[in-house]
């Protein structure tokens, strides 16, 4: 089956996934990304996130420094320079892209320049069905949403709290509300044509038997790809355990039932750069310098 679900997304977004070295196993050593961490805050609180800034860790939620977009366009510049490989333009944190305008005004910017280059968000979602049409319209392709559980029951043991319009959420509440505006979300924006990946953080003991029913829910309303990550334990799940090859291989081939699996990720830094599968970050020779911050109000 999986051979035939990895013709369906081909197929269909095939002009995407061939030049996206986060949706395309062979795209992933031939082609570039450049993260840019224009995204401060986020609107949800997962028990496994610890955003940081920092030089040295090689994880999402990390960056070396915040830009505005306007800098972001610069940190363009000269990434295309050092790797003219670069075919995405992704924004992934280190907060949410959709907690705050930053990321679609610096993708408005990047599209305007480089209309040649995909636009990649990564988000939780909670925000997505609101901003789908914008999202379309600065020239984003490919949405990548982070669906931990498709049950609140599951769900409300992951996230600690949303806010929503001001408003702060805990428990069940909280985990129905971000899984609707999930499931709402990727349906907006897949009916409007752009690409949708899963991101899964598999979590032994709390959704490693429920990785197929999210990877089957989420097909459902429009999703392409599902990418099964393993938990890195720290702040609420510092004392638990990461998944052992086994269990990450079990869950791959549950949600391989319902949706191709990406399985090189190698859970890059909020300002990473570089050809992925090479294993060489650039993102040293782009904030050497440190670029200025700005305030975000």
């Amino acid at each position: 089956m999986g051979g035939c679900l990895q013709t369906k997304i081909n197929s269909k977004y095939d002009h995407l996934v061939k030049k996206h070295p986060c949706f395309s196993g062979e795209a992933h050593f031939k082609y570039g990304r450049i993260h840019l961490p224009v995204s401060p805050v986020c609107n949800i609180q997962c028990k496994f996130c610890k955003r940081s800034f920092n030089k040295c860790e090689k994880r999402p939620g990390v960056a070396s420094t915040i830009l505005s977009p306007e800098k972001a366009l610069t940190v363009v510049d000269r990434a295309l320079e050092l790797c003219p490989e670069i075919t995405v333009v992704g924004i992934a944190g280190p907060g949410d892209t959709l907690a705050t305008p930053h990321a679609l005004d610096t993708f408005q910017l990047v599209h305007e320049k480089y209309p040649h280059l995909l636009n990649c968000l990564s988000t939780n979602g909670l925000m997505l069905k609101e901003y789908a049409e914008r999202i379309v319209k600065v020239g984003v392709k490919t949405v990548t949403v982070t669906v931990n559980a498709v049950n609140a029951d599951i769900l409300q043991n992951v996230c600690s709290y949303i806010v929503y319009n001001g408003k702060q959420m805990v428990g069940k509440e909280a985990a129905l509300w971000l899984l609707l505006a999930q499931l709402a979300g990727i349906k907006k924006v897949s009916d409007l044509g752009v690409a949708v990946k899963i991101n899964t953080v598999l979590i032994p003991g709390i959704n490693d038997g429920h990785i197929g029913e999210i990877a089957r829910v989420t097909a459902g309303v429009g999703a392409s790809l599902i990418n099964i990550i393993p938990l890195i334990p720290q702040n609420e799940m510092e004392s638990f355990h990461p998944p052992d090859c086994n269990e990450l291989n079990t869950a791959r081939e549950a949600a391989g039932e319902h949706l191709p699996v990406f399985r090189h990720c190698q859970q890059c830094r909020a300002d990473a750069c570089g050809i992925p599968g090479k294993g060489i970050d650039l993102g040293d020779m782009l904030y050497e310098h440190r670029v200025e911050t700005f305030s975000h109000g």
